[in-house]
């Protein structure tokens, strides 16, 4: 349930920020904004590295103690300080060869420092303790101060600079609290050798793996985009992607909620109970958001952006399919070791998506419904495999 307020926080609040963005800058301002914070989400995904969930399963296994722990979070902290300066460098690089980058680099800049800062909230520590609570309270800390001050501030494009020091304030408000949680656990930060810290990072690597190949599905699909098309075509795609992201987000307290107890239970009859339990709301869900996809669109991005109604509609069997390849990854495979199938599963349907946006663009083919299309496909192909493997395994769960 913390989980889901967290989720419903993480939906609530950007979509309240979103109409306002999308009325006050214009259409290529919106654009801009919605290109930088798809490629910080590849810098996020270097600098977690995969922590998310094998920090997770290390501090669930050392969960009953504190001195683990902190050298736990020590070492993982460590790792995670030296992917971000690698991050820092490619940002660099990205900001010279990409004019819609080269053209904002102080915006580009500033940008970096939220997912920097995300190195000392540690939410794979709560996690693994199952102390949902502290990450919904830490988030609506974080992106409430942020939000407040988005309405404040933000008047034109000239002052999209400022978007990214509101989040830096709240981030810094936030570790602070995180910090303060730290001590009433009782947990004390210790540092590792560099050795160990490299061992980490091998341990986290096909994580990693992972989740970097799951970026292909979507923030790939932005940056091709903003390659190929005008920043207004970035805007109408972010417009339609914060509603699928915003629709998605809420299958991630099931998939998080449940990770921690598959692992230590490995009941199949968990899982199917409760993907069951779900699919008479995303039936409906789905029905819904295709009548209502034109009024979604005006509430949110306003008569700008209404030619992404038909984007929106397109994207239904991808949200349906979506639902079914997320369960089947990490709390169904995941929680039985499974981790290089599920990565296997992740990587072969990336290479199918990046080898199909290939062909697209060298046949002239490569349009927004045509990317679409492709990327149903390749969702349809994740869910299949993890299926397979989860079916070829299905004897290391418990009988159901």
């Amino acid at each position: 349930m913390m989980l889901y307020g967290l989720n419903f926080a993480q939906l609530i609040l950007p979509l309240l920020t979103m109409p306002y963005l999308t009325r006050v800058l214009s259409v290529d301002g919106y654009g801009v904004v919605s290109y930088v914070k798809a490629v910080m989400v590849y810098i996020m995904l270097i600098i977690e590295f995969g922590f998310i969930l094998s920090g997770t399963r290390e501090v669930v296994e050392a969960r009953n103690n504190s001195k683990l722990i902190g050298e736990i979070i020590g070492k993982i902290t460590q790792a995670k300080l030296i992917l971000a300066f690698l991050s820092f460098i490619l940002l660099l690089f990205m900001i010279k060869f990409i004019p819609i980058l080269g053209r904002y680099p102080l915006f580009t800049l500033l940008s970096f420092i939220p997912p920097f800062l995300s190195i000392f909230l540690f939410d794979y520590l709560f996690r693994g303790l199952e102390k949902m609570q502290i990450l919904t309270i830490r988030y609506l800390i974080t992106k409430g101060i942020s939000t407040i001050l988005t309405f404040l501030v933000i008047r034109n494009d000239s002052e999209i600079v400022l978007i990214p020091l509101l989040d830096i304030i709240g981030s810094i408000v936030a570790i602070i609290w995180i910090v303060d949680e730290l001590n009433k656990n009782h947990i004390k930060i210790m540092f590792a050798p560099f050795t160990e810290v490299l061992a980490n990072l091998k341990l986290s690597f096909t994580y990693f793996l992972s989740n970097i190949a799951e970026t292909a599905f979507t923030t790939l699909n932005t940056i091709c985009i903003g390659i190929f098309f005008s920043s207004a075509d970035v805007a109408y795609w972010g417009v339609v992607m914060t509603v699928i992201n915003a629709i998605q987000s809420m299958y991630t307290p099931i998939s998080d909620g449940i990770y921690p107890n598959m692992i230590k239970s490995r009941s199949l009859n968990l899982f199917l109970k409760i993907v069951f339990f779900f699919i008479p709301f995303l039936i409906l869900g789905s029905i819904c958001l295709y009548f209502g996809s034109s009024l979604i669109v005006l509430l949110i991005g306003g008569d700008k952006y209404l030619i992404a109604a038909k984007y929106l509609r397109e994207f239904i069997p991808l949200i349906i399919i979506s639902f079914f390849s997320i369960l089947f990854g990490w709390p169904l495979l995941g929680a039985i070791g499974k981790v290089r199938e599920t990565t296997f599963t992740t990587v072969i349907a990336s290479i199918f998506q990046i080898l199909g946006i290939v062909i697209l663009i060298i046949s002239h083919s490569f349009t927004i419904n045509s990317l679409i299309i492709l990327r149903t496909i390749t969702e349809l192909l994740i869910a299949i495999l993890r299926l397979k493997f989860a079916w070829k395994f299905k004897g290391e769960f418990k009988k159901y």
